[in-house]
């Protein structure tokens, strides 16, 4: 076995992160080659050298921990007890064509919990981390401070991206239109989970995606930020209304209790409107 250092689970997550969000601030700009995934999907060689440094990091200090990256797939013992999560580029098209919408995502599972979390922006040097309990904004100099959610910009962010799973019972891109929506709330469309992250701190309202089962415990791409959200107290359920990790898939993350009722309340009722008003 080997000796694991003193440094805490959460440190070591912000610190693999800062190390994937300063590769990807390196490279940005440059002629990027691209490796196609299929599907529209493909990856650049940011992504890859990104992944490379998170990685290196946490290998260095926990070389007995599994890891499952989004480009570089599974590493270590399958049923691992401690399996790190690794999305080194969260907003790859965005960062293609030179957004600057994108995050670094690393996440901690252990068990059947995420213990430990961190979500990079890379332009502006924050991390957004949790060590389980408490959740907390990095600035660049090193100062934290506690992620307050707060629904009182009314934003919601949607994920527009295919698929559509939930289709035609569930489109987020109806969801803009639909009166109720209109009437409380106004769309942002950020295709990157630094928008979910933003719900923690207070800058959205809330954050839509349909997607498939199993989100919280084994996706590179959420695990992180849904952590984040749990722990600073948001309210996060799939687009059932049920907990993320056992319902039928989904996203709906909100600041608090009333915007996460009214938001699932619209998803019911297109639900019910695609089969019939039954």
């Amino acid at each position: 076995m080997g000796i694991m250092s003193m440094e805490s689970d959460a440190e070591l997550a912000v610190r693999a992160a800062r190390a994937g969000a300063a590769v990807v601030r390196e490279m940005y700009g440059a002629s990027l080659t691209r490796y196609e995934k299929g599907g529209g999907d493909f990856a650049t060689a940011a992504d890859i050298a990104a992944e490379e440094a998170v990685l290196g990091v946490l290998r260095a200090e926990r070389p007995d921990d599994a890891v499952t990256g989004e480009e570089s797939g599974e590493s270590g013992a399958a049923g691992a007890g401690r399996r790190w999560l690794v999305d080194p580029l969260c907003g790859t098209l965005n960062y293609a064509v030179g957004n600057m919408l994108v995050a670094v995502n690393v996440a901690l599972r252990d068990g059947s919990r995420i213990a430990a979390a961190a979500s990079a922006d890379p332009f502006s040097g924050e991390v957004f981390w949790t060590d389980g309990a408490g959740a907390w904004v990095r600035r660049e100099d090193g100062r934290d401070e506690r992620l307050i959610p707060s629904a009182g910009s009314r934003l919601v962010d949607l994920n527009l991206d295919p698929p559509f799973p939930h289709a035609p019972g569930f489109r987020a891109v109806e969801l803009m239109a639909a009166p109720g929506f209109v009437a409380g709330f106004r769309p942002r469309v950020v295709s990157s989970t630094v928008a979910v992250a933003w719900v923690a701190a207070g800058r959205r309202a809330a954050y839509v995606t349909d997607g498939g089962p199993g989100l919280r415990l084994d996706s590179v791409h959420f695990a992180a930020g849904i952590a984040l959200c749990e722990a600073a107290g948001c309210v996060v359920t799939g687009i059932d209304g049920l907990p993320v990790d056992r319902g039928e898939g989904g996203l709906i993350v909100a600041a608090d209790h009333e915007t996460h009722a009214a938001l699932l309340e619209l998803a019911r009722g297109g639900a019910r409107t695609a089969a019939g008003g039954r």
